[in-house]
């Protein structure tokens, strides 16, 4: 599905980056493993994760090359980029995950608390988007026409509910899907297909969470992290080339693509009550439209699924 493709994943050393890149790698492409090691505050920084990920996809017989840069940091993504290029001849996928928590209610949250978030999450997603595009531009006016360009990017639901203790998280994810958005509208000519992942999965991230995403001793695990990684390798594949700008939950063997605004009209002015009444049968309808997809003959746990 995926052979002779290159691609980048950020945040890959653990959690939903490594399922992802793994994934990307089974399917046949050349992966980047990218990962700081840095701990679930963002503190200090560890190579071995990355490499411990490159390492498992050419032990199944895949390639891969671990780099261990800070997405946020300008010249360091830009960097990311060039490494993929110079070492497997192009890029053609992107997949930014990295990121990490500094939760605090807003009132007690100090300005590095805010910074830090800002700056890995909603930076570190622009920052690579920026160089990556970039080359995709470059290519597609020596080719005369779209070249093969996909970017996967990872925000939460906690911009949609604005989950408590997370302003500054919830703030970086609504940030990370607008401007994906964005990068659909822009950049479509040139060939990107860009979309936003919203998974529910287990990560460092969620331990927080206490029991909510434990994993059960025994069925199927709805919370895996490999659960996810089947849409990110559907949406790097030639199969997802009419799809752009679309966000989707992601979790178990759902995947739910959210469904845009609205608008009714009305013969005469709006009163307050009015729009209570429409508002509630808005509500009523759903907001999004849910999809199920399951494997016929998959050797794996019941409700899987797999972008094949």
């Amino acid at each position: 599905m995926l052979e002779g493709k290159v691609a980048i994943v950020t945040g890959a050393g653990r959690g939903l980056g490594r399922a992802e890149a793994l994934e990307l790698g089974r399917l046949g492409a050349a992966v980047v493993v990218n990962d700081l090691g840095g701990a679930a505050d963002g503190s200090g920084a560890d190579a071995s994760p990355a490499q411990r990920v490159a390492g498992e996809i050419a032990a199944a017989g895949g390639k891969a090359i671990a780099n261990r840069g800070d997405v946020a940091d300008w010249g360091q993504a830009k960097g990311l980029i060039d490494q993929a290029v110079e070492t497997f001849g192009g890029l053609d996928i992107l997949v930014n995950n990295a990121g990490f928590l500094r939760d605090k209610m807003v009132f007690n949250m100090d300005e590095d608390d805010w910074d830090s978030v800002i700056r890995v999450h909603l930076k570190g997603h622009f920052s690579t988007s920026r160089w990556a595009t970039s080359y995709w531009r470059d290519r597609s006016k020596e080719e005369g026409g779209p070249v093969y360009a996909r970017i996967i990017n990872t925000a939460s639901e906690a911009f949609l509910v604005g989950s408590p203790a997370q302003p500054n998280y919830a703030a970086a994810k609504g940030g990370i899907t607008a401007m994906t958005l964005s990068i659909a509208q822009s950049c479509a000519r040139y060939g990107v297909r860009a979309n936003v992942i919203c998974p529910r999965a287990r990560t460092r991230m969620t331990e927080v969470l206490g029991s909510m995403y434990a994993k059960p001793e025994e069925g199927f695990d709805v919370f895996a992290p490999e659960n996810v990684a089947p849409l990110v390798g559907f949406l790097a594949s030639p199969a997802a080339e009419q799809i752009s700008g679309q966000v989707f939950i992601v979790y178990g063997g759902t995947v739910s693509l959210l469904a845009g605004s609205s608008s009714t009209a009305a013969p005469s002015l709006f009163s307050p009550g009015r729009i209570a009444r429409r508002t509630s049968r808005q509500r009523a309808a759903g907001g999004r439209r849910d999809w199920r997809i399951r494997s016929a003959g998959t050797s794996r746990a019941d409700g899987l699924w797999r972008a094949m």
